[in-house]
């Protein structure tokens, strides 16, 4: 299979995002070592009123939200996926939990990839087990 394109788009600025050749690579990585076959990966960063309006549409949900993800392929084929994150979200979150941006906006997009690899958060053991995988794929990339 032939290297997945992973791609970013900007709708706001992102300034904490410098290293996106070395973050392609890493991602996919994760996929690879995730056992999930990547053909496409868009991560789009927008700001919270573009992706409300996205969580309304898609998912019917009425809040803010820091990333959604969306799988576009057909279950059996390599993963084409979309990942929408909030910079404004994430910039709250980072100031929420402590941490930098930089660290935020990276466990957002490694939780959104964990998702288009099969991954679920719905109960709390989900949750718990994809904070964990988070954690290591976080580690490993800033280590």
């Amino acid at each position: 299979m032939p290297s997945p394109k992973i791609s970013f788009h900007s709708l706001v600025p992102v300034t904490a995002l410098k290293k996106r050749k070395q973050l392609k690579n890493f991602l996919a990585r994760l996929f690879t070592l995730e056992k999930t076959r990547l053909a496409s990966l868009a991560i789009i960063f927008t700001g919270d009123p573009h992706l409300l309006s996205i969580n309304k549409q898609y998912l019917q949900h009425d809040y803010f939200t820091d990333t959604i993800s969306f799988l576009l392929s057909e279950p059996g084929d390599p993963v084409l996926g979309e990942i929408y994150v909030s910079v404004d979200r994430v910039r709250a979150n980072a100031h929420t939990f402590q941490t930098t941006l930089k660290e935020e906006l990276h466990r957002v997009i490694i939780h959104s990839c964990l998702h288009l690899c099969g991954y679920d958060d719905t109960t709390k053991d989900l949750k718990e087990k994809m904070q964990k995988l988070e954690n290591k794929w976080l580690a490993r990339y800033f280590k």
